[in-house]
């Protein structure tokens, strides 16, 4: 009983420190755009626009949801709840120290896969139940996109897992003491990286959600507290890509020797910020993908290159063992 309390107690710790995060990264996000384009807003408005993040927290709180006529409302309501929990609990198998997570189990790589997997599915009943052309539309994009990049991604995963032979997130981390898996999987780091862009529909891979021709992609009939779930889950997603780029290929919370007296979780978040950064500095500097050479990109130029990458490193390892 005590046990379950205390991973109970530990994930509700996680879940408002992720919320948080969340806040703090649309802050960071918009000062660092402003100052990359040099243009004025929250970089100089506010108490270092902080305030900000709370007065649009609180105009979509505030605001009076309204759902579409011909909708299916049972699951127009359900589909940002089951995105925004989807979101929350892949932060289940993350560790943030040695040991230190909410379920340390052998399958946490596996979980993750599964829960990214079941995503697309809220995406889908969004922009089915909504019950509109341009939201269907965003629906179907952003899960052919989703399915075509998860594929490389996959396969990029089990590169790392065949060095460590384990799918604990824990055990990959620890394995990297020595070297981190960046250097000798350098192509399949890359490869991740592009890929997280394009599995949280961030720039230039921002297709559901293209202006110009689909308004807002699946998420169009949402307002209030249905587009701020799907919101806070887009941006959850995005600190969770950058954490597990971290845990797989930057060693996780492992330190410099030379500065050892910092905490382990000061080095994760550390790492972590430099990833989000690099998620901002990407949507301020690329155009948009179309979607052909999206597709052509993800079927055509990923997946041969982490197939022939994973296969090359398969046959070296059964060599050496």
């Amino acid at each position: 009983m005590f046990f379950i309390l205390k991973n109970i107690i530990y994930f509700l710790v996680v879940a408002i420190c992720v919320l948080l995060s969340v806040a703090f990264f649309t802050v960071f996000e918009r000062q660092t755009l402003g100052y990359i384009q040099r243009r004025q807003g929250p970089n100089i408005i506010g108490f270092f626009g902080i305030l900000q993040a709370i007065a649009d927290g609180l105009k979509l709180l505030l605001k009076e949801s309204i759902f579409p006529k011909s909708s299916n409302l049972i699951i127009f309501i359900l589909a940002p709840i089951f995105s925004f929990g989807l979101a929350l609990s892949t932060w289940v198998v993350i560790p943030f120290g040695d040991g230190w997570a909410v379920a340390d189990f052998n399958l946490g790589i596996l979980y993750l896969l599964s829960i990214s997997s079941l995503s697309v599915h809220s995406i889908i009943m969004a922009g089915w139940s909504s019950n509109s052309k341009y939201a269907f539309l965003g629906a179907l994009r952003s899960a052919a996109q989703m399915v075509s990049y998860e594929i490389a991604m996959s396969i990029t995963l089990m590169t790392v897992v065949l060095l460590v032979g384990s799918l604990n997130l824990n055990e990959v981390v620890i394995a990297q003491s020595n070297i981190w898996f960046m250097f000798p999987l350098f192509p399949m780091f890359i490869v991740f990286f592009i890929c997280m862009l394009a599995e949280t529909n961030r720039h230039p891979f921002d297709l559901p959600e293209a202006e110009a021709e689909l308004v807002s992609g699946y998420n169009v009939e949402y307002s209030a507290m249905g587009f701020a779930l799907f919101f806070l889950a887009e941006y959850s997603n995005i600190i969770m890509m950058a954490s597990i780029i971290t845990l797989l290929f930057f060693g996780g919370w492992h330190y410099f020797a030379f500065l050892s007296f910092l905490p382990n979780i000061f080095w994760l978040s550390i790492k972590i910020l430099f990833f989000i950064f690099l998620f901002i500095l990407v949507r301020a500097t690329y155009p948009r993908y179309r979607y052909d050479q999206l597709m052509r990109l993800g079927w055509k130029i990923f997946l041969p290159i982490s197939l022939a990458f994973f296969t090359m490193l398969a046959s070296v390892w059964v060599l050496i063992i």
